[in-house]
């Protein structure tokens, strides 16, 4: 069996290790933080049961994880690698330096970076050309995109062995022509989440507010079709065509503001506490589990419906 090896084992990383666990792979992880393999272990335990649910490989095993005390030992028999220390450029410019060096010429390495681009990745590697971009979504072991992005010394075969091997584990993967920094979907969110935060600056919603707006309108219809068939919709017979031309010069108007308000005490304790308020009694654990059962069931009713999505044949 081909061995996987994970670098960084925090909220992203363990939903990786999760995934690779459940699609049958051996997994070789390397974390120096104190505790980091009993965090590990307890994690994938507690999240075994929606894997279950989205259908485990026959091989699959919470046992083929080994924790190993280098990095060296972790990527020297790994044919692909993921990375995921912290967000920081310094740090992951030395780590992926350490995997370069001692990972097999041939393995791939993908960043889970969110906003970093692959070509500053690569600067200074001995083989830069398979160091990539793959930055997933939490819950890892659960959304099944992952944005794959190449650097200038990227060759197209290795961006299409990543796409290959991503769908191999239940992923769909999106290859991205053009480097951006925060890629495709981090973007989308993040404009969303600058307007929220000035409609709760500028009092006009509470936190609860904006996530029932969400909740039940926008959000339930762009997990089926995504913003650009909604908007096609929108323009009845004639579509995106007569959308346009109906509704597009309300895209000069002022209705949203492209910068983030400033972030000042004031604001952050209505965020703080908008969102403990909402959630009440209920604990970060409860909503994980609640999460991750509604995510399952959704997933499933998202393939019901555009049936030519479905995974291709796991792992065995």
């Amino acid at each position: 069996m081909k061995k996987v090896a994970v670098i960084g084992t925090g909220v992203i990383g363990n939903g990786w290790i999760a995934r690779f666990l459940g699609q049958g792979y051996d997994v070789i992880a390397f974390d120096p933080a104190k505790g980091a393999e009993e965090r590990t272990r307890q994690v994938v335990k507690q999240v075994w049961s929606s894997l279950e649910k989205l259908g485990l490989a026959k091989s699959a095993s919470q046992d083929r994880l080994t924790f190993v005390p280098t990095i060296e030992e972790a990527v020297r028999d790994a044919f692909f690698i993921q990375e995921n220390v912290p967000e920081r450029e310094d740090v992951k410019k030395s780590v992926l330096t350490s995997i370069d060096q001692y990972a097999k010429p041939d393995a791939i390495i993908g960043s889970s970076t969110s906003g970093i681009m692959a070509t500053t990745l690569q600067q200074g590697l001995k083989y830069p050309g398979r160091v990539i971009v793959a930055h997933p979504f939490n819950p890892v072991y659960i959304l099944p995109l992952v944005e794959l992005v190449g650097g200038e010394a990227t060759d197209a075969t290795v961006l299409e062995k990543a796409k290959e091997f991503y769908q191999s584990i239940q992923m769909k993967p999106l290859v991205i022509k053009k480097e951006i920094e925060g890629h495709v979907a981090d973007r989308l969110m993040e404009a969303l989440w600058r307007e929220a935060l000035h409609l709760v600056n500028d009092g006009v919603a509470t936190t609860e507010e904006i996530d029932a707006a969400i909740i039940y309108g926008a959000g339930l219809r762009w997990a089926q079709m995504g913003p650009f068939l909604t908007f096609h919709l929108a323009g009845g017979d004639q579509g995106m065509r007569h959308m346009l031309e109906q509704f597009g010069p309300t895209l000069k108007l002022p209705w949203t503001k492209l910068e983030a308000p400033e972030l000042t005490d004031e604001l952050k304790e209505k965020v703080i506490e908008g969102c403990e308020n909402h959630a009440g009694d209920t604990s970060i654990a409860e909503l994980e589990s609640k999460r991750n059962e509604f995510l399952v069931k959704l997933l499933d009713l998202v393939e019901d419906y555009w049936p030519e999505s479905k995974h291709v044949v796991k792992n065995q």
